[in-house]
């Protein structure tokens, strides 16, 4: 076999991050079937499919037709599925893609962490709206608009201008998008207000080359319980002369034709990074913020707060935890990458004490903001660079030692001074809260070497259509 070579396969099983599993007899009298991991595929598709890398215990291919499909497979919703890289298992039924994620647990628990006897992996958390979920969704301006193969014959298209989403693995271009599943039929009408607004007056996207252009993101965030909504347009610079009339006039227009919209803001990035969060921002229409709830709890939630994007699957994830956790009543709890606040706020009324460790300045002002909020007085707030130790901090302020230890870390997961601090502090119980299960097994792995053992596990569906996937995991010091 050779790169770029077509071969007609039979998808016998799934692999993780989508990629269907076919097996090839060897013809070197090996026993062992070689692999081919499949992209766009799933078991009991046949395919062919183009190779496009080959190592010696395995090849990698992309699906170029499906000579006969597999019989979980649907047709995908969206448009634009296949080009935008969001909901990539959009064409595969929702059972189904939750039985895999459900499996994909299990086997990254044997393969990286090396747990030959799971304990128990309770059934998986499906998602209940599996369109429509997102509370947030961040849409970028280009002066690059990528076309798709039915737009590139068309002369009559505008390429200096989009507004939608990125392409995988492509960063200087935008599919210029009308219409997404994702947050809500609301969403995509301010966004295609917004794209018709500033290219009918001419104002300039931003250019990642040459970094001038004035337009940069929309970024949506909508509340599922209060119905708060907020619109941040993110700009290079403030606006001045030329844009400064049309921002207003886009604003007055915006909630006009949006009543619906509470609150609009600008951030400004003038960074040459791409992301969608400004080193300053001004609110110019509202009170620059808005409020939801998870189990009873209200947050408020700035332009760049963190918060979890599908409110009604954090409900679950936290509760989860908390009854992973079996919290007493006497009990001290510490809360490690803490964020905004909410699984310290929403356990605070079951603990005597919660300490809650966070290293982004911004996001312990909004926790401290939501404990207010909430009349919650029994949670402390602490800035703690978690690459480093933070035991000289517990013990320059004197902080009573935990009898468990909340961890909810970023996808790379716990560094290894974290890793060793938590093991030094020797709390009777973890629960690790990921949205990486690979590097979650990995920490898990080094937990169990210093003496916890592993009780049970629940994986929470937070992003359908995707292979995202949350898991929640208790640990238990063995005495």
């Amino acid at each position: 076999m050779k790169k770029g070579d077509l071969l007609e396969l039979e998808i016998e099983s799934y692999a993780f991050e989508g990629k269907g599993i076919a097996k090839i007899k060897r013809e070197d009298g090996n026993e062992k079937n070689f692999v081919v991991f499949v992209q766009n595929s799933y078991p009991g598709d046949k395919v062919k499919a183009k190779l496009v890398k080959i190592k010696k215990s395995f090849a990698e291919a992309k699906t170029t037709e499906i000579i006969s499909p597999a019989p979980e497979r649907v047709e995908a919703r969206c448009k634009y599925f296949r080009i935008c890289g969001g909901c990539k298992q959009q064409d595969l039924s929702y059972d189904s893609q939750i039985k895999y994620k459900q499996k994909q647990v299990k086997e990254i628990f044997k393969n990286i962490g090396g747990f030959s006897d799971l304990p128990e992996v309770l059934p998986i958390i499906p998602s209940e709206n599996t369109f429509f979920y997102r509370n947030k969704m961040e849409f970028s301006f280009s002066d690059k608009r990528w076309l798709t193969e039915d737009e590139i014959s068309q002369e009559k298209i505008n390429k200096d201008f989009a507004l939608g989403l990125h392409v995988p693995n492509v960063f200087d271009k935008v599919l210029d998008i009308d219409t997404c599943y994702l947050q809500s039929e609301l969403s995509f009408k301010i966004l295609n207000f917004t794209r018709d607004f500033f290219k009918e007056r001419n104002v300039t996207p931003y250019s990642t080359k040459t970094h001038t252009g004035f337009l940069r993101n929309l970024v949506i965030r909508q509340s599922y319980h209060t119905k708060d909504l907020m619109v941040n347009l993110v700009t290079a610079y403030e606006s001045a002369s030329g844009e400064d009339s049309v921002m207003k006039s886009y604003v007055n227009e915006l909630v006009k034709t949006f009543p619906e919209i509470t609150t609009i803001v600008n951030n400004i990035n003038e960074k040459k990074a791409s992301v969608a969060v400004g080193d300053y921002e001004k609110i110019l229409f509202g009170d620059g913020f808005i409020t939801d709830m998870i189990g009873g709890f209200t947050f408020k939630i700035s332009a760049n707060s963190f918060f979890q994007t599908n409110t009604l699957q954090a409900e679950n994830l936290y509760k989860t935890a908390l009854d992973f956790a079996e919290l007493r009543d006497n009990e001290i709890v510490y809360d490690l990458y803490s964020g905004a606040g909410t699984i310290a706020i929403y356990i605070s009324k079951k603990v005597k004490e919660v300490y809650a460790f966070e290293s982004v300045e911004s996001a312990i002002e909004d926790a401290k903001t939501n404990a207010e909020l909430n009349n919650v007085d029994n949670v402390s707030f602490f800035k703690a660079d978690l690459y480093k130790s933070f035991l000289p901090l517990i013990e320059e302020r004197k902080i009573p030692k935990p009898s468990l230890i909340i961890l909810d870390p970023p996808r790379s997961g716990l560094h290894k001074n974290t890793v060793e601090d938590v093991i030094k502090i020797n709390p009777e119980k973890i629960v690790y809260v990921s949205c990486n299960p690979a590097t979650q097994a990995r920490d898990v792995k080094l937990f169990s070497e210093a003496g916890y053992k592993l009780i049970k596990m629940r994986p929470v569906d937070m992003f359908p259509h995707t292979f995202h996937i949350e898991n929640v995991a208790l640990l238990a010091k063995i005495l």
